[in-house]
């Protein structure tokens, strides 16, 4: 029986041993890819993608991959890599992108983020010096032996701690070890990739730990648990190199609570938050230029209202104000209101601050225009006034600024994170654009390495864009089942080129005999999409979709606000209006709830009015951004809130 009992023993050791021989781990070197490791193992792309579905969409230097045992090659192996040796200084000249650096260079947008920290959280600007990273091509020999090695379990060690020592996934160790239990045993031996003893991380206790699920990025993560991507990677710093990936590992603040399951906080909520019965300050800095009209002059007046949108656009964005201070009062909160004329002039802002004492407001609303409201934020940033921009992205996010329109940047990862997260997988992306556009077809090309690229044809000549494609530019391209289109411009013609296009390739393929599904995206959608040469029936057609600061006022339930606005005014409020009242009554929403604007602007308060929300995260070392928004769709000729 003892006898048995050994034999027994030696079979199962012997099992598990041969096991693991069938895989190994590879550590990627920088410029290599699927296709090289897989020439070096003897193994094919699919082996290697079977076992890390995740080095599909992201290989990135230094990641952790298992690869089957080659039966065939087991000598070292002498490959290709390219090896970092220097920095070139490169000056920034205008317009100039990233991406259009790296193609003069040779070198990829990560490399340049990668060598020049900054970039990670900072736009480029014109005069920046940044490192252009110089690769060499140099011999190097692999052996194909000991990538894995035997590792004892120590004391109070489970998978996921040894699998963030090791930089792999649960799932990655348990494929290495096949008849691995779910508990570990203080002794038990297994196999881990050999890596170097410095290599190896260490579980800080001070630290709690997260395991990413699948589709996870970086945007649901902001939302579950409180943390802006710059602050997990500063704790996380591969993740700049790696990006997340399912079954992930990082590490988080050990404070911070998973909220996937609380919902939001609402403006009701603030309403029963109120506890700061004071007078509130506000300024309003608007461009309505009214020096230019003689008041005097109601023709004069009519056909300055018709013409100048910048007017328009103030006098709407006023009324909406006004709205908002008679909701607050009926909640009990008083609001002292000035209005400002910057009549579109720097130099009118400049002589306001310095003729007035703006550190008595509670809260600044404006200028409208961009370079206006950079040179009153930083006038006023000595005092700490909190300075709120309306309508447009800002180009200086000082600490005392709180950008309340989402960037391109949050747009594009929004919609980036639907696709990502959806359901249905898509046969086919497609990213469409034109030449002015080539960067963000580029950023887009990164989230989904599989995508087809398509650019608008230029004169050979001239090189000019001519903003347009062909329909055999993309008709080989579509598949059967589900195919997702990105179309990034601002030329109406273009977009309304292959938004028609587009149309023909829904539907069933007589002579393919295949059925396709056509879904329009875009990360930015521009007044293109609504031009007069732009069929909303094709786009409603495209099922169009794309992220919005704003959703439609649902017709079938107005809003009490839009019926107080039609008995006040006699017309149904426009979006400027709108937006008047849903950031005025926020802002003094959050000023009743707390001491100060900053004090009610923790990324755990997301407010919600009319068409728009709020929600503000905050820069490191700079000022406040809202990443509250929507993902909205064409349906049936109406534009309506996608639910998720």
């Amino acid at each position: 029986m003892k006898k048995f009992l050994v034999s027994l023993s030696f079979l199962v050791l012997f099992s598990i041993s041969a096991n693991a021989q069938n895989y190994k781990t590879h550590k990627v070197k920088v410029g290599e890819t699927i296709e090289s490791i897989a020439k070096i193992y003897m193994v094919t792309p699919y082996d290697i993608y079977a076992l890390n579905p995740d080095a599909k969409n992201s290989l990135q230097p230094n990641m952790v991959i298992i690869v089957p045992k080659s039966k065939v090659l087991e000598n070292p192996v002498e490959s290709q890599v390219t090896k970092l040796t220097g920095y070139k200084s490169h000056k920034v000249k205008r317009k100039e992108t990233l991406y259009s650096i790296g193609k003069i260079y040779n070198v990829t947008v990560d490399d340049l983020k990668k060598h020049n920290n900054r970039l990670y959280s900072e736009n480029l600007r014109k005069g920046d010096r940044i490192n252009i990273p110089k690769y060499d091509t140099v011999s190097t020999t692999t052996s194909l032996e000991n990538t894995i090695k035997s590792y004892q379990v120590e004391p109070k060690e489970g998978k996921w701690r040894i699998a963030y020592k090791f930089g792999i996934t649960v799932d990655e160790l348990e494929k290495l070890n096949p008849k691995m239990a779910d508990t570990l045993q203080v002794g038990q031996k297994i196999n881990v990739p050999n890596i170097a003893n410095n290599e190896e991380k260490v579980i800080d206790e001070e630290y709690g730990y997260y395991t990413v699920v699948p589709r996870e990025g970086f945007f649901a993560l902001k939302r579950k648990l409180g943390l802006t991507q710059e602050e997990i990677e500063t704790l996380n710093p591969e993740l700049k190199e790696s990006g997340l990936k399912s079954g992930m590992i990082i590490k988080v603040p050990k404070d911070v609570s998973d909220n996937s399951s609380s919902g939001d906080v609402t403006r009701s909520v603030l309403i029963d938050k109120i506890i700061n019965y004071e007078t509130k300050k506000l300024a309003v800095m608007l461009p309505f230029m009214l020096d230019r009209v003689d008041m005097d002059s109601i023709q004069e007046v009519n056909e300055m209202l018709r013409g100048d949108d910048i007017t328009n656009i103030s006098l709407d964005f006023h009324t909406g104000v006004l709205m908002a201070l008679d909701s607050a009062k009926q909640l009990g909160i008083s609001t002292k209101l000035d209005v400002y004329d910057t009549k579109a002039r720097a130099s009118v802002v400049t002589d306001l601050i310095n003729r007035k004492d703006f550190s008595e407001y509670d809260a600044v609303i404006g200028p409208f225009i961009s370079d206006e409201f950079d040179r009153a934020a930083a006038m006023l940033r000595r005092d700490n006034v909190p300075m709120l921009s309306p309508v447009n992205e800002t180009n200086n996010l000082y600490d005392n600024v709180f950008q309340t329109m989402p960037s391109n940047e949050l747009k594009r990862k929004r919609i980036v994170e639907f696709v990502k997260q959806l359901d249905s997988i898509p046969n086919r992306i497609l990213i469409i654009s034109d030449q002015k556009h080539r960067n963000e077809n580029n950023l887009l090309k990164q989230e989904f390495p599989e995508a087809k690229q398509i650019f608008s044809r230029v004169d050979e000549e001239t090189g000019k864009d001519m903003f347009y494609i062909l329909t055999d530019d993309i008709e080989k391209e579509f598949r059967e089942g589900l195919n997702m289109v990105f179309l990034e411009s601002n030329n109406e013609g273009f977009v309304s080129n292959v938004t028609s296009m587009l149309s023909g390739f829904i539907g069933f393929d007589e002579e393919l005999e295949i059925e396709r599904e056509v879904v329009l995206l875009t990360s930015d959608k521009s007044r293109a999409f609504d031009g007069e040469n732009v069929s909303n029936i094709t786009l409603s057609k495209l099922n169009f979709h794309y992220p919005s600061p704003n959703r439609p006022i649902n017709e079938e339930q107005p809003d009490t606000f839009v019926k107080a606005y039609q008995n006040k005014y006699y017309i149904t409020p426009n979006r400027y209006a709108i937006r008047g009242f849903d950031l005025t009554m926020d802002v003094l929403l959050r000023l009743a709830s707390a001491n100060n604007l900053y004090d009610a602007s923790s990324n755990d308060i997301e407010t919600e009015y009319v068409e728009n929300k709020f929600r503000y995260g905050k820069k490191m070392f700079g000022g406040y951004y809202n990443e509250a928004m929507y993902i909205v769709k064409f349906d049936n000729l109406r534009i309506v809130e996608v639910k998720q």
